[in-house]
């Protein structure tokens, strides 16, 4: 006999062993506080670019918010909850936007994240709506008043990132992002493939997370994009171009902040 869904339940492929496990939900159904981890260092570096370049980046509905400012940042987050204890690595690339539909909503737009581990990425693509791909994100190299994260895939380097001359900030807060961050979700039609089988924006809204900054220190950052060849990144290289291409007018702030806590994003909703 064929099984049916549970109902109140969150599934994904595959189904056909019951309810899915992931940061959303855990074994018997349990939800995860967040309160205590992830254990976080994130190191953050934003230029002033060309407002033109960031525009044709932008879905439908979507258009620049003021300044436009590239952010790129790298993320090493440890003793996750949802993983037992276990942690991963992400980059992400994040434009200021302004979202104008039934609604608007204004904050940054996450146009890619980067992560070393595939649980987060299915996660976070089919859930939440995160566009997520993979990578490899060593742990960052502190030395020499330097501190260095770098990316690549099956062995090419594609972004180096460094914060120098570092001086303890001591802001208190995390820093705000409007609305919320902003995505947009999109899923081919399987066999339709120039077709959608979802199309739409989406926000994490700002608020209600668990996350405290345990120290912070602002610097000046470089920011490395590695020019490639489809034979060097099959699938993703002309994403990498693109941020290469993008004009650098001037760098702005650079910094590396501490944190623990979190949210488990169960408050994403469709934009409307």
């Amino acid at each position: 006999m064929p099984y049916e869904f549970e109902p109140h339940k969150l599934y994904r492929m595959p189904t056909h062993f019951g309810p899915s496990l992931g940061p959303r939900q855990g074994p018997g159904g349990r939800t995860f506080a967040c309160v205590d981890n992830p254990k976080s260092t994130t190191v953050s570096v934003s230029f002033l670019s060309n407002s033109d370049q960031l525009s044709a980046l932008l879905p439908p509905g979507f258009t620049l918010d003021g300044e436009p400012v590239v952010t790129v940042y790298a993320t090493y987050m440890t003793e996750i909850e949802w993983l037992a204890g276990r942690g991963y690595n992400v980059v992400g690339v994040t434009i200021p936007v302004v979202y104008e539909g039934k609604e608007t909503a204004r904050g940054p737009f996450l146009t890619i994240l980067w992560e070393n581990l595939a649980d987060p990425i299915i996660t976070g693509r089919e859930d939440i709506g995160y566009s997520k791909i993979y990578c490899e994100i060593p742990e960052l190299r502190c030395f020499d008043g330097r501190i260095n994260c770098l990316a690549s895939w099956l062995g090419f380097s594609f972004l180096d990132l460094s914060v120098t001359d570092l001086n303890q900030d001591d802001s208190e807060m995390v820093s705000p992002v409007g609305d919320g961050i902003l995505h947009y979700k999109y899923i081919p039609k399987t066999g339709e493939w120039d077709q959608a089988d979802c199309a739409y924006a989406v926000i994490t809204p700002a608020g209600g997370s668990r996350v405290r900054v345990l120290e912070s220190w602002k610097g000046e950052g470089t920011i490395h994009w590695h020019r490639s060849r489809w034979e060097d990144l099959p699938t993703f290289y002309n994403v990498v171009n693109t941020f290469a291409d993008l004009e650098v007018q001037q760098m702005s702030d650079a910094s590396v902040t501490k944190t623990i806590g979190g949210r488990d994003l169960r408050d994403q909703r469709i934009l409307g």
